[in-house]
């Protein structure tokens, strides 16, 4: 009988080159709008790279009561 792989076992099997992978694009809200991180200059590139990101958890943690 065949068992199902998990995917812990799928991924490990896969091996992809890096021409052979999908390129991911990223991109973000600046002043009200949408844009791929990719057409950023350097300056907004290291801007963004820089960003911190919002997290619900850290937040809770720092409320003045």
């Amino acid at each position: 009988m065949n068992k199902p792989l998990s995917t812990v076992d799928t991924a490990a099997s896969i091996h992809l080159s890096d021409d052979e992978r999908q390129p991911c694009e990223i991109w973000t809200r600046v002043m009200g709008y949408h844009r791929p991180v990719s057409s950023f200059n350097k300056g907004k590139r290291s801007e963004f790279s820089e960003r911190a990101s919002f997290t619900e958890a850290k937040s809770l943690n720092h409320v003045d009561r």
